[in-house]
């Protein structure tokens, strides 16, 4: 298994040498590599046995370093970089050609994000180079939001984890990009879309994508735990599975179902806040997939704030439009 803890320096030095570390960062932890580096970034794609179709996001630790591989910075775009970085935003740009194509799957954007995690930004801070970084975990399945959750499924392909704590928000980065001159938005994430709209306007925001994504996180099926997910009314799919004579689970916005085991079930929320529930969202789903269980059961939750983010994420561990 991986090693542990909180050496800058050790992070440091295994990037340069073209292995690959995982860093945490408010949104969920990343395994990063040197961005640079065609060969650091097939390393990331063979670890996590991701496609070479869906580009990869990279991180810096200031605009002045983005301006170094990035041709321009469209003004409604900067004008959200400077109010929303450090934090959980990516903003697809026009790349120079620094960036190689691997990064990208060829398009003519990159993605770009500068987290807020203090821990990473200072390692950043070290390199002299950016920082490729999907999710810490195998392609397809749930986020890691701690060092533990990187260990268990990808400790022995890295040699370090740099342990920052669990994950503040704990849903991937909303990206923002353009069509054409409209802000669209290509994956719902950490920072509430009305935030968005509050500083350039009403956006668009664009379904994902079954293939060829245009940016990080489009696919359809995507954050998925091992075991069946199935979205409804939860109160209809208890007496359903009952009936069938299933072992299942419960994912739930807020509430406790009495007639369960509390063994089985997991509530994202005791105060009805979705900020709350999109934190514990893919520990939650860890936790219950872990069980010996046939089905996992959920339910959508109200289409405010950072409830539309976790319904993408909940929609597409079930594979469903």
């Amino acid at each position: 298994m991986a090693r542990i803890g909180t050496d800058i320096k050790l992070a440091k030095d295994l990037l340069e040498s073209g292995e690959l570390v995982a860093i945490p960062t408010e949104t969920v932890y990343g395994l990063a590599g040197n961005a640079l580096s065609p060969d650091a970034v097939a390393k990331i794609f063979e670890t996590k046995k991701r496609p070479s179709f869906d580009p990869l996001i990279v991180h810096t630790d200031s605009i002045e370093k983005v301006n170094d591989f990035v041709k321009e910075f469209p003004r409604p775009l900067k004008e959200l970089a400077n109010v929303f970085w450090p934090g959980p935003l990516t903003l697809l740009l026009p790349r120079k050609v620094s960036i190689p194509d691997l990064v990208t799957s060829g398009l003519d954007t990159v993605a770009v994000r500068i987290p807020s995690h203090s821990l990473t930004r200072s390692l950043l801070a070290e390199l002299d180079f950016p920082l490729a970084a999907p999710s810490a975990n195998p392609f397809g399945y749930i986020s890691p939001t701690q060092a533990s959750h990187v260990n268990d499924q990808l400790g022995a392909h890295i040699p370090y984890i740099l342990d920052g704590g669990a994950s503040e928000v704990g849903l991937e980065s909303t990206i923002v990009g353009l069509e054409g001159d409209q802000v669209t938005v290509y994956r719902l994430g950490g920072l509430d879309v009305h935030q968005i709209e509050g500083i350039v306007g009403p956006v668009q925001v664009m379904a994902h994508s079954s293939s060829n994504p245009k940016s990080p996180g489009m696919l359809k099926s995507h954050y998925a735990p091992t075991k069946p997910f199935v979205l409804g009314d939860l109160d209809k799919l208890i007496e359903e599975y009952k009936k069938k004579g299933q072992v299942f689970a419960v994912l739930s916005f807020d509430k406790v179902f009495a007639n369960l085991s509390e063994r089985l079930q997991i509530r994202l929320s005791q105060t009805s806040d979705t900020q709350e529930a999109a934190k514990n969202l893919f520990a939650a789903m860890r936790a219950l997939d872990s069980l010996d269980v046939s089905v996992i059961l959920s339910e959508l939750l109200p289409e405010e704030g950072l409830g539309r983010a976790v319904n993408d994420r909940l929609k597409r561990a079930a594979a469903i439009e």
